[in-house]
């Protein structure tokens, strides 16, 4: 009995000591965004199977960790989606050649912040064979089952040297409660670091999932908004661990919007170590299969937000509910144009209940819709119906709805029964002064 209480009480202190060198290594004059979780990044669960190390390689940022590295157990099976950019980065192309790979021996993920590896010719892919191969070298894995990662800069060669030197301090530092330390090493623009998990009662044992997040933004759903990086000890297939992924990824990170730039490196990976006690998920249409997909949902709709609620310069997280479509692609387009509209998100920012903004981006999208049958609510609030202001709409109950940091836009459009959601933030000064010196 001492022995677990003093086991326990080391990964307390251990949790404790990484979350406190992520914040040391945090930019100084950092300001965290207003609408980040009340209770900073969650204790996340080690993962059997799983260890991470990061550091400061000085690829672009002094004084912080800009690397980091997982290592998984062997037999780890490893899901992912990706941007569609037609100019997405090298490690995003070897990503998608190495996904589906046999999963013999272990498997690592490599990730660093700073520099895309994006837009620079043959140096791309040298650089990703580079930092692979001495991944692979280093933990005596086959280079097919290491995945890497970049962010940061675009059209910059990334000095890779800088990364190579530091894979044996890596490997020497590998630690099972290393998970936040991770997730600071990986952020650019971000003001926090964006985590989530969940436990599952399986068959025959608990099942575990914890992953994070960067992303702030060049946010826009296609396929991937961000770099993910979620793991868990479930027992489950590469091919059913993919189909569940791609099909979570549209209801989540697809459903989000920080300013409709779709990034050249966006990447979620999910990898399964195996290592729980419950038996295999061997169907996801199973009691088992539907509570890990459930929670899977959850922790990637909760790191969702969490990328939305850091968007660059963001004041106000909000909701767009589209129904009465002619189609869910009619709705999901519909949403997606009010939540990337930047009349919408300024009048958001400046508290305007401006529902033109709102009729006017629902016109210009191009999905059906009738204009005499639109109906507006902010909240609970009637704004108009069938077409028309609402009889009891008051435009300060609007003003103060607006006040709101989360607020909750619903739309029907009265033709049908489509229906679909997207989350945004609103645009401020801030994004200008984040974006205009991002380089400088």
């Amino acid at each position: 009995m001492a022995g677990k209480k003093i086991k326990k009480l080391r990964r307390k202190v251990a949790k404790l000591k990484a979350k406190l060198s992520a914040i040391n290594g945090m930019h100084s004059d950092a300001q965290i965004s207003p609408l980040a979780p009340p209770g900073g990044f969650p204790d996340l669960p080690a993962i059997t199977g799983v260890r991470f190390a990061a550091l400061n390689s000085g690829v672009r940022y002094k004084g912080r960790d800009d690397v980091m590295l997982a290592e998984l157990n062997a037999g780890s099976v490893i899901a992912g989606v990706f941007t569609k950019s037609s100019t997405r980065a090298a490690p995003v192309l070897d990503c998608q050649e190495k996904l589906g790979a046999p999963a013999s021996g272990g498997a690592a993920i490599l990730v660093n912040a700073g520099n895309a590896n994006a837009f620079t010719g043959s140096h791309g892919q040298a650089s990703v064979n580079a930092l692979t191969g001495e991944v692979a070298r280093v933990l005596n894995i086959d280079p097919v089952r290491v995945f890497s990662s970049s962010t940061g800069v675009i059209g910059e060669p990334l000095a890779h040297d800088l990364i190579v030197s530091k894979i044996e301090e890596l490997h020497r530092t590998l630690d099972a409660e290393g998970a936040c330390k991770a997730a600071n090493a990986i952020l650019t623009t971000d003001t926090f670091p964006k985590g989530a998990c969940a436990t599952i009662a399986g068959d025959g044992g608990t099942m575990q999932i914890a992953g994070f997040a960067k992303g702030s933004g060049m946010i826009a759903p296609d396929m991937a908004t961000m770099l993910v990086y979620i793991f868990t000890d479930a027992k489950i297939s590469q091919s059913l661990l993919q189909e569940l992924v791609s099909a979570t990824s549209d209801s989540t990170f697809n459903c989000i919007t920080v300013d409709s730039d779709t990034s050249t490196s966006d990447t979620v990976l999910v990898a399964a170590t195996g290592q729980s006690a419950a038996k295999e998920i061997s169907e996801l249409a199973s009691p088992a299969g539907n509570a890990f997909a459930d929670a899977l949902h959850g922790v990637m709709r909760d790191l969702a937000h969490q990328v939305v609620r850091d968007g660059e310069g963001a004041t106000k997280f909000v909701e767009i509910n589209v129904t009465g479509a002619k189609s869910d692609q009619d709705a999901r387009c519909i949403a997606m144009s009010v939540a990337n509209s930047p009349l919408v998100k300024t009048a958001i920012a400046g508290e305007d209940p401006n529902w033109g903004r709102i009729v006017m981006a629902v016109g210009k999208s191009g999905a059906v819709a009738d204009r005499d049958k639109l109906s507006i609510r902010f909240g609970d609030t009637a704004v108009a119906e069938n077409g028309w202001v609402a009889s009891s709409y008051l435009e300060e109950a609007g003003a103060q709805y607006m006040k709101r940091q989360d607020i909750e836009i619903g739309l029907d459009l009265g033709i049908g029964t489509g229906k679909s959601v997207a989350w945004t933030c609103d645009f401020t000064k801030r994004y200008i002064e984040i974006n205009a010196d991002y380089r400088s």
